[in-house]
C-alpha cells in the first residue's frame, strides 16, 4: 500500500527534527495510515488524505513539544509533592495511530450515527395513503 504523506510532509510540520529510527517507524506509520483512511474514506480529496496521515503519525510520534502533555490530551493536571497527574484523551491513547473528529471532518467522513430498519425494504414502493 503506498502511504499518502511522505517523511518529509511529517517533519515540515514537526516543531524537531526525526532520528534515522524514527523515519523508519514513521514510514511504516504512514503505510498503516493510508489503510485506515481507505478504510473509512476511500473518496476523500489528496490534499486531505496527506493532512490526516500527518496528524495520525504526528500524534503517535510525538511533537516534541517538551509541554509535557500527552498528544491529543484534552484536559489534564499535574500535582505537586503529591506525584499525581491525569490526563483526559479523546479519540485514541497517545501512541496510537487514530483517527480523531476533525480528521473524520477534513475527509469528508460524517460523524453521525444512523440506524436501518430490516423490515424496511418489505414496505410496498408507494407508501401514499389513499383517502
Amino acid at each position: 500500500m503506498a502511504a499518502y504523506a511522505t517523511i518529509e510532509d511529517v517533519q515540515a510540520r514537526m516543531t524537531r527534527t526525526l532520528t534515522e529510527d524514527e523515519q523508519s517507524v514513521c514510514s511504516a506509520l504512514l503505510e498503516d495510515a493510508a489503510v485506515m483512511i481507505d478504510a473509512i474514506a476511500p473518496n476523500a480529496s489528496a490534499d486531505a488524505k496527506t493532512v490526516v496521515s500527518c496528524r495520525m503519525v504526528i500524534r503517535a510520534l510525538g511533537d516534541g513539544s517538551g509541554s509535557g502533555y500527552p498528544i491529543g490530551a484534552s484536559q489534564g493536571s499535574m500535582s505537586g509533592l503529591g506525584y499525581s497527574q491525569s490526563w483526559t484523551v479523546s479519540g485514541g491513547a497517545t501512541g496510537e495511530l487514530y483517527i480523531g473528529k476533525a480528521d473524520r471532518t477534513l475527509l469528508g467522513c460524517s460523524n453521525k450515527i444512523g440506524s436501518y430498519s430490516p423490515v424496511q425494504e418489505l414496505a410496498p414502493e408507494n407508501t401514499e395513503a389513499s383517502i
